[in-house]
This record gives structure tokens, C-alpha cells and sequence, in this order.
């Protein structure tokens, strides 16, 4: 496909956007037998059949996808069983230093796994009576990465489960009737070698990870109910990954390339999968070495299963929470990208996180801010920055999913707003782009993918893009829980290509950083009050609560009631005090009634306490503009009651709005320059809000005539 009126040089965003998004469009696999491909996928996932009744739909990928990934690595492991036996045989556990052994027993399997276990899969089957004894024995044969995978899929309760309900033989069966041998074998075991001199493959490392992520796909709409928590639809990650290598163009395709990709909530690694694919696509010849972490134990189990069935290094994806436990501190990675959980609760973390804030400030990873407690999005986008290389390595590039409260929550100078504050201010914040509604399995809302780098290109410096995807879908054919809508590979090729062009119109505006700051002022009026000693305000004493106060107290006892017995004797003193002052006379200035006040306490020898008169002040005062102002050492005291606030945007001269919004209305406002704060949001519906006039009155009112006689009618078949 081709832009009409378009012309860019092959090593342009637009260029790159075109050849990129088209190689999505066909849908196809690298791999020739399509129709193989789903035979093997519907034949695997035919054990669903023996699972129905013991298990629920939602669990059947707990036995489905581990017995798949042994099925694998046993096949795999086929061609060296014999020499690792041998190594295992001569250098064993009890005898030989763990790291020397290790190393022989990976060196024999000429893998990055290994198993010591004497039987292969075909020979579980053999012994009927004794499978599931047999199958652990087995599992615990493999090397330490694998048995952790199976660890974290339960696996060994799964066997039990399957071996009590009679279907462990039959399960076991199924997968040794599938061959996800790597290679086309030669009547004797060896593989069969073809015209070019090289290995015939048979299922290679790309289709089993494509027929893996297919399977962990049926398993997460089969179980939708969650599958948000691991699941990004895939349309959504192509998207993503588009946008991310958009900048790239002459870089990612040189011969031998490497780049390396990071997802700190990488799930079932999906995003991470379909960025291989996608880089391998644009340049047969480059590469992408994926690292990840995962806090969900099952989730973890797949993506590195999923990892290690297709050649990559499993050990690059960690188990654990990347906020407390960062399973890979050193690295900085070329590419980050997250879809973190919507409105997750950080608590569990509270305690590390906040302290690394307080105690490493910037040098840590969480220095410019913390999100409230309820919503730790942020908190991976800060975790991210900490990753990206330096511009002098190359710098680095993000994209993340986020829903509407990143963009505005929080006000001037909290966590959120500090967050902002910092990616902004660093000229990071590159493109935000707004994605139709209903587009995730758990969630209706809508959502934002947020594309971040510190190596911005010279045309975008200084700028923001916000790209209005809303309208961009296609309605499902069949809904898969909250999921109604989905980008079509059109649709992800037009918002590519407004992204790459960068000019501004109907979907898109483009604008310079400081429109999205703002300063918070507080606008402070006088305070001006009347004050009348009149039995209703004086009433209205048993409200404050110093003048409570007098009544209560912790001491016990004689004491605790001498203490009431002397605060109730204050209170007729200071009512009798008060019952002496002219009731009618209304004191419009505080001073004036404050000279009364002590002049009647002294000449009634009453003393009355700080507290106390404040309480008096307050119970007999009214708010009245035509009273003297209230000052605090020469200058006016506000009014908290009349206090407002405004956002000023940064461009803008303070003094100059308020003259403009605020005295034209207010002539005694004046700003309290020590409470202005600096804030950042961003509004993204306010910047693409086109007005809709109501509907004509006469419309309106037709309608209503309308129904009007409806009613009528019906009422008239009801009493007819």
C-alpha cells in the first residue's frame, strides 16, 4: 500500500510506518503449512475434551500448557539424551562441585536446558500403574529453569489431580501422539538434511511459539473473566510496537542488528513475542533480546516457557514484584513496553517503595513523585525511565498502556501531578494516543498508550502529539467479555501514518510542553465580620468546642471532677461577662468589640483564656461586607470561607489573568503567592471536544406531542 500525494525518502518515520503496519496486514506466519499450524493447535487443545466435567474451562490451560512444554523439550532434548546420561553418569551430584557439573551436563545436552531422568516421554506411557510417580520422577530430572517453570505452574499437583481422576494416562498419551520435533528425523534418528546442506525443520522454534501463544490466546478467552490481568489484545501490542520502532527506520534495518526490549509486567510476554515478530519481519537478520518480569506466578511460567520453547534466553525473565524486588537492576534497555494492571493498589509495596523515594531521591527510581496509594500506574512508567539508556548510549523509547487517570489525576504538586511535572519538564513525553472504548477483555473504559523517549528527533523537540484514536475500530464479531472492538491492520496503519506525519488536524493536535502546565494560585478576599453579644449568638458558644472543652477532662476521680466543677464555674463567669455587654449593639470593626470584651471581663475580674475568647470571637461574629476588615498585624486576615483558586496556564502572566478573570468581579481579591503551586495535567477530551447544539425547541416539542398522543392511546385500549 502506498500514501497518494506522499513522498518520503526510504529512511523516513512515514516510510518505515508504511512497510512496517503492511507487513501485519497479511496475517500470515513464517512458516508454510497454515493449515498444519492449526491442526497441531486444535489437536493440542483437543485435551480440553478429556478435561471437560473435572475441570473448569478456565483451568484447562494449567495442564494443557506445561504438558506441551515438556512435550517439546523432550523432543528437543532427543537427539543428546544418551551423552547427557553419560555426563551425568560421570560427573555426579554427590561428587562433583555444582557449577562443574552444571556446566558438563549443558554441554552434553547442547542446550539451555538439560534432564538426567532416564526415561523420555514415549516411556511414561509404559508403566500405567505407575505414571504419575514416574512423570514427577521425570520432571524433576530437568535442569533448575525448567523445574522452576513447572514449580510456578503447580505442576505437580495438576498430576495428582489427573491421576485421580483417572486421566493422567490419557493425557500423557495425547502429547506423545503429537511431534513438535524440531527437525524432519531420518529413519535412524537423524535429522534429515536438505538441498541447502542444512536441517529440514519440522516444527521450528518460531511455529512452536506461534502455536504457544495461540494456545495461551484460547486460554485466556476461555477464562476472559481475568484475562485482562495477563492478556493485551494483539492487534493492540502491533500497534504499540509499530509506534515504538516508528523512529528507527535505517537503524533496524542493518545487516546483524541487535536490540534489546524490556516489559516489567510482561505477563505471558505477549508484548514481548509480537515485537520479535515484528522486528524480525522488517529484518530477517536482526535481532531482539527480550527481558521481562512477572509477579503472577502462572503468568511467569508461560512467558518463560514460552521464551525458552523459541530459542531465547528463558533466564532473562524474572519472577516477582518489580517494585519491591527488581529482578534486573543493571539493565537498560533500547525498548520498553508495558501494559501495567488499571488501578492497581501499591500497598503491599508501600513500605520499600517509599522509602527508596525518601532516601535516594532522584538517584532512585521513584525521586519525582508517588501516586496515591489506589492507583500505581505511574509507578511502572517511573520504574521504566530508570531503564532507558542514556542519550550518549543511544537513548531509549517506551510505550505504555494507561486509562484516563495518569493524564489528570491529582492536583498541582501531588505525585501524580509531579510525575507529569518530571516527564514533561525532561522533554520526554513524545505522543499520547487515545484508543476506542471496550478494546481490553476486563475493562470498558477507555484507554491511552503513552510513547515516551529521551531521544526525541529534532522536529519533535519540545512538542507533544495527542492523536484522537476513538473512531478508529471495527466491532467484533463475537464479543469476548468487556472486548467489542478491535483495530483492524487499516487502522493501525492510519494512526501510524498520523503519527509519523506530525501535522496537526481534525484527529490530531500537536503542542508545546508548557501547555500542559499550569500554575495553581489562591485568590484570598478579606475578612470582614459584625459582632453582637444578642442571646442567640451567644447560644450558639455550646457549638465551639474550646468552650465544650470546658467540661471535659482525663483526669479521675476528686481531680477529674474539680477540673469540671472549675471550667463550668468559667463558663457562668464568662456568661455573665457577656449578659453585661448591650445585646442590641452591633460592633463593625473586631477590635472595637474586642475593647468591650476585656474592658467588661476586667471590671467582673474574669479572666478568660485564649481558646476560650477565640471561641467567643467565633460564636458571636457574622460574616457582613459593609464591616471593617479584619487584620492580622496590619494586614487584611482572609476569609477561608471566600477562598478560590484558579489555574493559570504557564504561558501566562499571573498578574496580568487575574486582572483580567478575577478583580473584575472580586475588586478586594488579591493572590497569596506563598500557596502558589505548579501543577501539570492533561485534559485529552477538552483538546478534541466539539460542541453539539441542542436540538431545536420545536423538535423537543413535537417529540413530546408525540408521545403525548401515544400515551393517549394507549390508555384509551386499556379503559376501552
Amino acid at each position: 500500500m502506498t500514501f497518494r500525494g506522499v513522498a518520503r525518502p526510504r529512511g523516513s518515520t512515514l516510510a518505515l510506518v508504511v512497510r512496517t503496519t503492511r507487513s501485519f496486514a497479511s496475517g500470515t506466519y513464517p512458516f508454510a503449512d497454515m493449515n498444519s499450524f492449526s491442526e497441531k493447535v486444535a489437536f493440542i487443545w483437543s485435551v480440553a475434551d478429556l478435561l471437560r466435567g473435572d475441570y473448569k474451562q478456565s483451568e484447562y490451560g494449567r495442564v494443557i500448557l506445561p504438558f506441551l512444554v515438556l512435550r517439546r523439550l523432550d523432543q528437543v532434548l532427543a537427539p543428546t539424551r544418551k551423552a547427557v546420561l553419560a555426563a551425568d553418569a560421570k560427573h555426579p551430584a554427590d561428587k562433583t562441585p555444582e557449577a562443574l557439573r552444571q556446566r558438563m551436563l549443558l554441554k552434553a545436552s547442547g542446550e539451555t536446558f538439560y534432564n538426567t531422568s532416564k526415561l523420555d516421554f514415549g516411556a511414561l506411557l509404559d508403566d500405567t500403574n505407575n505414571a504419575a510417580a514416574n512423570l514427577t520422577g521425570y520432571v524433576h530430572g530437568f535442569s533448575k529453569n525448567v523445574r522452576d517453570i513447572m514449580e510456578r505452574f503447580r505442576f505437580e499437583e495438576q498430576i495428582a489431580r489427573l491421576d485421580g481422576a483417572n486421566l493422567l494416562f490419557l493425557v500423557l498419551r495425547k502429547y506423545v501422539a503429537v511431534d513438535l520435533d524440531p527437525y524432519q528425523r531420518q529413519p535412524g534418528g537423524k535429522p534429515l538434511i536438505g538441498d541447502d546442506g542444512k536441517p529440514v525443520s519440522n516444527v521450528s522454534n518460531i511455529e512452536m511459539g506461534y502455536i504457544f501463544e495461540e494456545l495461551i490466546r484460547k486460554f485466556s478467552e476461555q477464562s476472559n473473566e481475568t484475562a485482562g490481568e495477563h492478556f493485551t489484545p494483539r492487534e493492540v501490542i502491533k500497534f504499540m510496537v509499530t509506534l515504538l520502532f516508528a523512529e528507527d527506520d535505517e537503524v533496524l534495518h542493518k545487516p546483524g542488528i541487535v536490540r534489546t526490549m524490556y516489559d516489567p509486567a510482561c505477563g505471558t510476554g505477549g508484548m514481548l513475542s509480537v515485537a520479535e515478530e515484528h522486528l524480525s519481519k522488517l529484518n530477517p537478520q536482526a535481532r531482539l533480546k527480550v527481558f521481562g518480569q512477572e509477579l503472577n506466578g502462572e503468568s511467569y511460567a508461560m512467558c518463560k516457557a514460552d521464551m525458552l520453547i523459541k530459542g531465547q534466553q528463558a533466564n532473562n525473565i524474572k519472577y516477582g514484584n518489580s517494585f519491591t524486588d527488581d529482578g534486573l537492576p543493571e539493565l537498560t534497555a533500547d525498548y520498553l513496553i508495558c501494559n501495567p494492571p488499571f488501578g492497581v493498589d501499591w500497598s503491599k509495596a508501600q513500605a520499600a517503595v517509599t522509602a527508596e523515594h525518601e532516601q535516594q531521591r532522584h538517584a532512585g527510581r521513584f525521586g519525582p513523585g508517588l501516586p496515591r496509594k489506589n492507583d500505581g500506574s505511574l509507578l511502572f512508567l517511573l520504574h521504566m525511565l530508570s531503564k532507558m539508556k542514556p542519550v550518549d548510549q543511544g537513548g531509549s523509547r517506551l510505550a505504555i498502556v494507561f486509562n484516563g487517570s495518569p493524564l489528570f489525576t491529582g492536583a498541582a504538586e501531588s505525585g501524580e501531578s509531579n510525575i507529569r511535572r518530571w516527564v514533561i519538564e525532561n522533554d520526554w513525553l513524545e505522543a499520547i494516543v487515545a484508543l476506542p472504548d471496550q478494546m481490553f477483555y476486563n475493562t470498558g473504559i477507555s484507554t491511552y498508550i503513552w510513547l515516551v523517549s529521551n531521544r526525541k528527533p529534532a522536529h519533535r523537540k519540545g512538542k507533544v502529539q495527542l492523536i484522537n484514536g476513538v473512531s478508529f475500530f471495527q466491532k467484533m464479531r463475537k464479543s469476548l467479555g468487556d472486548k467489542r472492538k478491535e483495530l483492524s491492520d487499516d487502522h493501525i496503519r492510519d494512526l501510524a501514518k498520523l503519527y509519523a506525519e506530525f501535522e496537526a488536524g481534525e484527529d490530531v493536535k500537536v503542542f508545546d510542553n508548557a501547555d500542559f502546565g499550569f500554575h495553581r494560585i489562591t485568590v484570598e478576599r478579606p475578612l470582614q465580620l459584625n459582632f453582637q453579644a444578642s442571646e442567640e449568638r451567644i447560644a450558639r458558644l455550646d457549638d465551639e468546642r474550646a468552650w465544650q472543652g470546658l467540661l471535659k477532662t482525663k483526669k479521675k476521680g476528686e481531680k477529674g471532677k474539680a477540673d469540671i466543677e472549675e471550667g463550668r464555674a468559667l463558663q457562668e463567669a464568662v456568661l455573665g461577662v457577656l449578659g453585661a455587654l448591650d445585646g442590641s449593639k452591633v460592633y463593625m470593626a473586631r477590635p472595637e468589640f474586642e475593647k468591650a470584651l476585656k474592658a467588661e471581663a476586667k471590671a467582673q475580674a474574669v479572666k478568660i483564656p485564649g481558646p476560650v475568647q477565640k471561641a467567643i470571637l467565633s460564636a458571636l461574629s457574622e460574616r457582613d461586607e459593609a464591616a471593617e476588615v479584619c487584620k492580622k498585624k496590619s494586614e487584611p486576615e482572609p476569609d477561608s470561607d471566600l477562598r478560590d483558586y484558579e489555574n493559570v496556564p504557564l504561558k501566562e502572566d499571573i498578574d496580568e489573568y487575574v486582572a483580567r478573570e478575577v478583580l473584575p468581579h472580586v475588586a478586594d481579591a488579591w493572590v497569596d503567592e506563598s500557596k502558589t503551586k505548579v501543577g501539570y495535567e492533561i485534559l485529552f477530551t477538552r483538546h478534541f471536544y466539539v460542541y453539539e447544539p441542542p436540538r431545536p425547541l420545536e423538535v423537543i416539542e413535537k417529540e413530546i406531542r408525540d408521545l403525548e398522543q401515544e400515551i393517549q392511546g394507549m390508555l384509551g385500549e386499556v379503559l376501552a
